[in-house]
């Protein structure tokens, strides 16, 4: 069900999911689609996010298109975003403490409009992967009254295992939610909530498939404290390339609108300012692009 506003020029969307996939700095590019909705006035009921797709889904819900692009393009060059001297330092090639806990607070590098966040009816859905259990934990509104709440879940979605260090909390240890069930893309988890349409934004070009993982044993080596994370790495590629599967056979349907990016020209950790830049205007103009197809499908 859509219910347009015509004095806002703010359309509601309460039939479709808005989900949002993980990929480190490629969010640069998918930032763009952010900026896109929000400038479109497409209000979506239901947004799900895992790892950067969870930086993009608050920032959406927070109606902050200039923070969705500096989260993923000018912030990069903050001196205390990462890198190995903070690797070395247990702290992570992403500081994570500081970009998640810090830097989002009032009058810091990159504040998180609270405010807006909270005067949003939208609900949200953050996937984190318990580093003991193996098992995916789903965080909604209801588990985040305060900014801190908000900003520490965030951090756990997007914990890429060896990367960063996992974070404890409430008595459990997670990481990025990426190595759940769907491998970083919340498909099921919107399916279970009884959603049949969906806006998927990818962050990996149509034609791509992961691959497995090599040498195994060095992994379950790497990770034999938390033996479920070394096993959900050298499994994901399987559980991700059959994610994608679905989300194309829904699209053939009609039942998913998705976004691929045409080209991806950063990876993961990329540092680049000017590549990241680059990124986000290739998506702002793809999303652009795509918005009368996107708006079609919505019925708005």
């Amino acid at each position: 069900m859509t219910d347009t506003d015509h004095t806002t020029g703010t359309a509601r969307i309460s039939d479709t999911a808005l989900i949002f996939e993980g990929g480190g700095m490629r969010a640069s590019l998918t930032s763009g689609m952010v900026v896109t909705l929000l400038g479109a006035g497409l209000d979506f009921d239901w947004v799900a996010g895992i790892s950067a797709g969870a930086s993009n889904a608050v920032n959406y819900l927070s109606g902050d298109a200039r923070r969705a692009r500096r989260s993923f393009v000018d912030f990069a060059a903050d001196e205390q975003f990462g890198g190995l001297r903070y690797f070395a330092r247990g702290q992570g090639m992403f500081n994570a403490e500081y970009i998640y806990q810090e830097a989002g607070g009032p009058e810091e590098a990159l504040p998180f409009d609270w405010a807006s966040f909270q005067s949003s009816s939208a609900d949200m859905r953050i996937i984190a992967f318990d580093a003991v259990t193996g098992e995916d934990v789903v965080w909604s509104r209801k588990d985040t009254p305060h900014i801190e709440d908000l900003m520490v879940r965030v951090r756990a979605s997007s914990t890429m295992p060896g990367l960063m260090p996992p974070v404890h909390l409430n008595g459990h240890v997670y990481v990025d939610g990426a190595m759940g069930e769907d491998g970083g893309i919340a498909l099921s988890q919107a399916q279970r909530e009884g959603f049949e349409k969906f806006v998927i934004v990818l962050t990996q070009e149509r034609s791509y498939r992961k691959v497995p993982q090599r040498f195994p044993a060095i992994y379950r080596s790497i990770f034999r404290r938390y033996p479920a994370v070394g096993e959900a790495l050298l499994t994901r590629w399987k559980r991700y390339n059959e994610t994608r599967d679905r989300i194309f056979a829904l699209e053939a349907e009609g039942r998913a609108h998705v976004f691929a990016p045409e080209r991806m020209p950063v990876d993961n950790g990329t540092r680049d300012l000017s590549r990241l830049a680059a990124a986000h205007r290739m998506g702002l103009s793809q999303s652009r692009r795509e918005l009368p197809a996107m708006r079609e499908f919505l019925g708005v």
